[in-house]
């Protein structure tokens, strides 16, 4: 890579770290489509580039989850009782989407984030004025919350995400705190990383025509320069959470999801 892409990737790298620590997202809905967009120009084979970029992103969400974890565990803001349960079925739920998405086509896949990732956009910029409603009653019993994880899980490995995008409105929607769902969604976020890692690795595994430096469908390098700058900037997102109202990141994030969902389901119909 050249150094205009390693400063590329540490920029986003340090954008994802914010976000997560802001919003309780693992960054990747906004990852996935510039680290492809690198290593399409990078010359990596064609048909392996979407899987990189979600395996890789998901591998980023690994190291960026901790840092965020940790801040918000020291204010209080993480559901340990709920994360147990959610975080255990997440990774099962993220290791079988792993094999699920190395099996379907690059066009498909990319035509399956763009849907998402525009859903999130909607719902992101809807919400950013409006006061979650607290829904009263005791939450799921704990193998609903395991299965719940699973699915989030399942879901989030198809598209490189932390799975906040589902996770935070599910625990908003059993009312838990705001702050709460933040920090409860970004330990969740760990539990699908780690599925992520493991299962995009096995799918990869016997792969002869990846580019250098690579464990299965993830890009070392890119890793390198996504996660460690990620983990700097987590704790930063953490503490304007915890004083800010981020409404209007909320809005300018959505909008360029929408933009992002609209380029990758142009290019995935246009072959």
């Amino acid at each position: 890579m050249t150094p205009a892409f390693i400063a590329m990737l540490i920029g986003l790298g340090m954008l994802t770290g914010f976000l997560a620590g802001l919003l309780g997202i693992g960054g990747g809905l906004l990852l996935v489509p510039f680290l492809m967009w690198v290593f399409s120009a990078s010359g990596f084979p064609s048909r392996h580039v979407l899987h990189m970029a979600v395996a890789t992103s998901l591998a980023t969400i690994l190291f960026t989850s901790l840092s965020s974890i940790r801040a918000h565990h020291l204010r209080r803001a993480v559901r340990w009782d709920i994360v147990h349960w959610m975080a255990s079925g997440a990774a099962v739920g993220t290791f079988v989407g792993a094999q699920a998405a190395s099996l379907i086509s690059t066009r498909w896949l990319a035509i399956l984030f763009a849907l998402f990732m525009g859903y999130s956009g909607i719902e992101m910029m809807r919400k950013a004025h409006r006061v979650q409603p607290r829904i009263g009653g005791p939450l799921p019993s704990r193998p609903v919350l395991t299965g719940v994880g699973c699915g989030i899980g399942f879901i989030a490995s198809l598209i490189g995400a932390g799975g906040g995008f589902l996770t935070v409105p599910f625990l908003g929607s059993r009312g838990v705190a705001v702050r709460e769902t933040i920090g409860s969604s970004a330990a969740v976020g760990f539990g699908i990383a780690v599925g992520g890692l493991v299962g995009y690795v096995f799918a990869g595994r016997a792969l002869v025509d990846m580019p250098p430096y690579t464990l299965g469908f993830i890009d070392l390098p890119a890793l390198a320069c996504c996660a460690g700058a990620s983990v700097s900037m987590a704790p930063l997102g953490v503490r304007t959470a915890h004083t800010l109202q981020p409404s209007t990141l909320k809005i300018v994030f959505a909008t360029l999801m929408l933009g992002l969902a609209a380029s990758m389901a142009w290019k995935a119909w246009h072959g």
